[in-house]
C-alpha cells in the first residue's frame, strides 16, 4: 500500500522533497500558503496553516505529517496528535525551534556549549548585558526570525527599543547572545527516526552573506578530526535530548580558540544541507521522509571528496532562471542546477547549483560560476 506524507509550508524545501518521495514510492501532499508557490508540482492544497481546522481537513488520510517550515502553532500540532496522526517532529521537539529562549535553556540543561546569553526585557537589562560582554551584543526576536530577520547586533542599551515597545503584554523577552568572536560558521546534519536510529553527515562549512546561507562547502576544509567529532556529538546530543525526528541541522560557531558553540537550530533540511543532494549517497530530503515514516536511515557518505553548494540569490532582472540554461549548461556542463520555480526578486533564494570532485579549487570555480550566470 502507498505510503502518503503530509507537508505544511509550500516553500523550496517541501518542493526538494518531491523528487525523494517519487523515487521511494511515497504520495507527497502539501499544504501551501498560496498559490503558484515553490511545491505546487505536487498534489497541493491552498490553506491557512494556523487554522485547525483547516490542518486537520489536510491531515485527514496521510500517514505522517511533517514540515517546510517550524511555524505551525503548538495548539495546532498538540490537536493533530491528539487526533492520532503522526506528527514528525513533534510539537515537544519543535517548541525548541519556534522559541530561542526555549532553545538556549533546554540547550544550557543538555550542557550543549552556547554563547554567552540572557532573556532581556527592558533597555536597562540589555544595557547590563552589554557591559557584562564588551560593549556589543547580537539581539534576536525569540519567535520568527530567519535569514537574518529579527537579528541584530547592537552596541548600546537602546539599540532595540523598537522590538522592546513591540513584543506582547506578559512575561516576554528578547534574547541577548555575546557577539561571538568566530573563526568561521559550520553546521552538523542529523537524522532521527522514532525508533531512535541516528545517522550524521560530515561536518560542513557555511559561508554568509547579509545573514543569508551563500556557500556550503562539504565537508568543512581543515576540520580536523577532534572538531568533527565534537560537531556530530553536540548533534548528536541535541537530537536525543530534544526528541527530534527526521532531519536536524545545528550552526555552529568555530571560534578563534578552537571551541564549537551552537548558534541555532532546525528541524527539518536546511540550506546547509542541500549540497547532499548531489554530492552524498543519500540527501537531507531523502532521509527526512525515511525518518519521518520510521524507516531505516540511508548511507550519509559522499560521492567525490568536495561537494560546494552556492545559491542564487534574487536571480536575473529580467527573464526566469532557465532563460540563462543555455549559458550555465554550456559553460560548466558539470554542475547541477536546482531551480525553485519562483520570481526572482532581490535578495530571494530562488535556486542552487552545486559542483563536486576531487580538487576544491575547480569544485569552488565552477560551483561560483554557474552561479554567476544567473545573476545581472
Amino acid at each position: 500500500m502507498t505510503r502518503t506524507i503530509g507537508v505544511i509550508g509550500g516553500g523550496q524545501l517541501a518542493r526538494m522533497m518531491i523528487p525523494a518521495a517519487i523515487n521511494l514510492g511515497i504520495d507527497l501532499r502539501v499544504l501551501a500558503e498560496s498559490e503558484g508557490m515553490a511545491a505546487s508540482l505536487a498534489a497541493t492544497q491552498v490553506g491557512d496553516y494556523r487554522d485547525l481546522d483547516t490542518v486537520l481537513a489536510f491531515a485527514a488520510g496521510v500517514d505522517a505529517i511533517t514540515f517546510d517550515h517550524e511555524h505551525v502553532p503548538q495548539d495546532v500540532l498538540r490537536a493533530l496528535v491528539e487526533s492520532g496522526v503522526s506528527v514528525q517532529p513533534g510539537p515537544d521537539a519543535l517548541r525548541y525551534a519556534q522559541d530561542k529562549l526555549v532553545m538556549r535553556e533546554r540547550l544550557m540543561e543538555l550542557g550543549v556549549p552556547v554563547p554567552e546569553w540572557a532573556a532581556v526585557r527592558s533597555a536597562a537589562e540589555l544595557g547590563a548585558f552589554l557591559r557584562a560582554n564588551g560593549g556589543a551584543a547580537v539581539v534576536k526576536t525569540p519567535r520568527g526570525g530567519y535569514d537574518g530577520k529579527g537579528v541584530r547586533v547592537v552596541r548600546d542599551e537602546h539599540d532595540a527599543d523598537d522590538w522592546f515597545a513591540a513584543l506582547p503584554d506578559g512575561d516576554s523577552a528578547l534574547l541577548a547572545e555575546e557577539l561571538v568572536d568566530f573563526r568561521r560558521e559550520l553546521a552538523q546534519s542529523v537524522a532521527r527516526r522514532p525508533s531512535g536510529e541516528i545517522v550524521a553527515w560530515p561536518v560542513v562549512e557555511s559561508i554568509q552573506r547579509d545573514g543569508v546561507c551563500a556557500e556550503v562547502i562539504a565537508p568543512a576544509p581543515g576540520a580536523a578530526l577532534r572538531a568533527s567529532a565534537v560537531a556530530s556529538d553536540i548533534a548528536y546530543a541535541v537530537a536525543e535530548g530534544v526528541g527530534v525526528t527526521g532531519v536536524l541541522a545545528v550552526e555552529l560557531f568555530e571560534t578563534q580558540d578552537d571551541r564549537l558553540l551552537v548558534n541555532e537550530l532546525a528541524m527539518r533540511p536546511h540550506n546547509t544541507g542541500h549540497w547532499s543532494m548531489d554530492g552524498s549517497t543519500t540527501s537531507q530530503f531523502e532521509q527526512h521522509l525515511r525518518a519521518v515514516l520510521d524507516l531505516p536511515l540511508g548511507a550519509t557518505g559522499v560521492r567525490e571528496p568536495w561537494s560546494v553548494m552556492v545559491n542564487v540569490l534574487g536571480g536575473p532582472t529580467e527573464g526566469g532562471l532557465d532563460d540563462r540554461y543555455p549559458l550555465v549548461f554550456a559553460d560548466q556542463p558539470a554542475v547541477k542546477v536546482h531551480n525553485y520555480g519562483k520570481e526572482p526578486r532581490p535578495g530571494r533564494k530562488v535556486g542552487h547549483v552545486t559542483a563536486v570532485g576531487a580538487d576544491l579549487d575547480e569544485v569552488v570555480y565552477q560551483a561560483r560560476a554557474a552561479a554567476a550566470f544567473f545573476q545581472d
